[in-house]
């Protein structure tokens, strides 16, 4: 068993519509990102790639490389979940959680946990994700912004 740990975070802008956990969000505001912003899906495919020793997501979808503007976060879990599979593991379970002071999220977060879940592949019983808030403190707790962390373990395929 191998554990890995992700964080992303971005800025609230307007123009944009606001993707968490692969679903849209009903807001006045999106995440900015050289992606789609989706905050959620880059903690947990950041995770999975610390899991199993494979650097970071900048090393595999760098925001420098104008080819992957605007590309899909879904995209980059389901070309993640293929690393971990080549590396000869499976995803045990991912716990996340999305902080964010706006908007409340407790409405959507069993649609993002069956999304999350689809996307890596598993039952939807192995993928947990939370919400909370800053109770006003920092940029999140102004409104300026969301962030995101999970944790993830995997098994070696061959384990017993």
């Amino acid at each position: 068993m191998r554990v890995g740990q992700g964080f992303d975070a971005h800025r609230l802008v307007g123009g944009r519509p606001l993707r968490l956990g692969g679903v849209g969000i009903p807001h006045g505001r999106g995440l900015e990102g050289h992606s789609d912003g989706d905050v959620l899906l880059h903690a947990i495919a950041s995770a999975l790639l610390g899991a199993i020793g494979a650097g970071d997501l900048g090393r595999h979808w760098p925001s420098t490389d104008a080819s992957l503007e605007g590309v899909s976060s879904g995209q980059i879990v389901a070309e993640t979940v293929a690393k971990v599979r080549s590396a000869g593991f499976v995803i045990a379970n991912v716990d996340a959680t999305v902080i964010a002071q706006e908007p409340r999220l407790a409405p959507h977060l069993e649609r993002m946990q069956g999304r999350i879940a689809e996307l890596l592949g598993v039952d939807a019983n192995c993928v947990n994700v939370k919400a909370t808030s800053t109770d006003g403190l920092g940029t999140i707790g102004r409104g300026e912004g969301i962030a995101a962390q999970a944790v993830a373990l995997v098994a070696h395929r061959n384990a017993p």
